[in-house]
């Protein structure tokens, strides 16, 4: 039988939760959700299994499938394992029209992966994602809280490469070092 590890934030992520959740009136703390499920996925591992969104629920006293329902909706939230830089390019209209598709083949290619996949290494994954709210820097992808526009091959090269050689810890939007915040 194998052990499974508690789920439950640290000291510091479960203060925070705590002073989140106040913010909100009795019976509205599923108004929480959203920064909850972003120290959520900072505290554990960059992702969201199921135990954590149960963990969630537990917490705002919600049925776990309005959890999933939120964390399945929006792409800032990882259902599987990611790489350390998680590569979301924006996939509307402006940023396809100004070469975005090209860039994400680019990538899948340079890589070796497809959209949606870690690399073997676990440096990178590639997501497309809606409107990053930059269209007129388009094409432009985010890794973490940095913005990359007006993309060119040659910048994406170097964007890559200096993430390969600088980055160490995971790289996501709600850092770990937030929560106490």
């Amino acid at each position: 039988m194998s052990e499974q590890k508690e789920i439950k934030f640290s000291e510091d992520a479960l203060a925070l939760v705590d002073r989140i959740i106040r913010r909100y009136p009795e019976g509205k703390q599923k108004s929480a959700l959203l920064p909850v499920l972003h120290i959520a996925q900072a505290e554990f591992g960059g992702w969201l299994p199921a135990p954590v969104m149960d963990y969630v629920a537990s917490l705002l006293r919600i049925q776990p499938i309005e959890v999933y329902e939120v964390a399945s909706f929006y792409t800032m939230f990882n259902l599987k394992p990611v790489g350390k830089c998680v590569v979301e390019v924006c996939r509307t209209g402006p940023c396809w029209l100004m070469g975005a598709e090209d860039i994400v083949k680019y990538m899948e290619k340079k890589l070796g992966i497809r959209e949606g996949e870690t690399t073997a290494d676990g440096m990178f994954t590639i997501k497309t994602v809606e409107c990053l709210a930059s269209c007129g820097t388009a094409p432009m992808m985010q890794i973490g809280e940095t913005y990359h526009e007006n993309l060119t091959l040659q910048k994406v090269d170097e964007i890559l490469d200096t993430c390969r050689t600088t980055v160490k810890e995971p790289v996501s939007h709600w850092r770990k070092d937030k929560i106490k915040g």
